[in-house]
């Protein structure tokens, strides 16, 4: 079993005493693959051996279905079912004549340079990901750097927000900044309607067009 240790160092075994299976798992993403599953005679001989002892009755029967189920399991039948399982295992994975990893080839497996992508990396993912790398962290940084309080008066309970052209104190409900005149753009514009019938009336509008009323 020596000539095969480098494989199966990354393994499960799911045998049982009525047969044998193991999942050899690929060394870096630890993608599977399951072998097939191979019925044990042993272990089906241990179980109506175990049986039989169990109706005989009595401790001494628990005792030998016991040692049936460990010697059904282990031994020479599971090392050769081991074996073969290697075998059929290794035509799921490449192994890296670099570090020596055994991989899957769909995922980390780099075929134009006969290596693992841990230690040959696929030039076109890796600048993607790069890309979308530096774009993450320029959007940060654009982010950050855009003042989104810029017309938030922190300091004051009255006047919450600032004039965007000189900085003075305007109220919510103030249309115009008192200092400067400017337009405030977080007022919210009342809606007029006509003095006459009441019609609405667009903020440009002298005269009601329903009326005729000057407004």
């Amino acid at each position: 079993m020596s000539n095969m240790i480098q494989f199966v160092a990354n393994y499960d075994d799911l045998s049982t005493d009525k047969g044998f299976q193991f999942k050899f798992h690929c060394d870096q993403c630890h993608n599977g693959y399951m072998s097939r599953f191979q019925p044990n005679a042993l272990g089906i001989a241990g179980s109506l051996l175990s049986a039989a002892s169990n109706f005989l009755g009595g401790l001494s029967g628990v005792e030998n279905a016991t040692y049936q189920i460990q010697r059904a399991v282990g031994g020479k039948a599971h090392d050769e079912a081991l074996e073969k399982a290697v075998q059929e295992g290794k035509q799921s994975f490449k192994q890296c004549t670099h570090c020596g990893h055994w991989v899957c080839p769909d995922v980390c497996w780099n075929a134009s340079a006969g290596l693992c992508e841990a230690c040959a990396p696929d030039e076109q993912e890796s600048l993607r990901s790069l890309q979308a790398q530096a774009t993450r962290e320029q959007i940060r940084t654009k982010t950050r750097a855009t003042d989104y309080t810029q017309h938030l008066d922190f300091y004051s309970k009255d006047a919450l927000l600032q004039c965007p052209n000189c900085q003075g104190k305007v109220a919510a409900d103030q249309k115009f900044c008192p200092s400067c005149g400017t337009p405030n753009p977080a007022a919210k514009t009342q809606a007029r309607h006509c003095t006459g019938c009441g019609t609405a009336l667009k903020p440009e509008q002298k005269f009601c067009a329903e009326c005729g009323t000057k407004n």
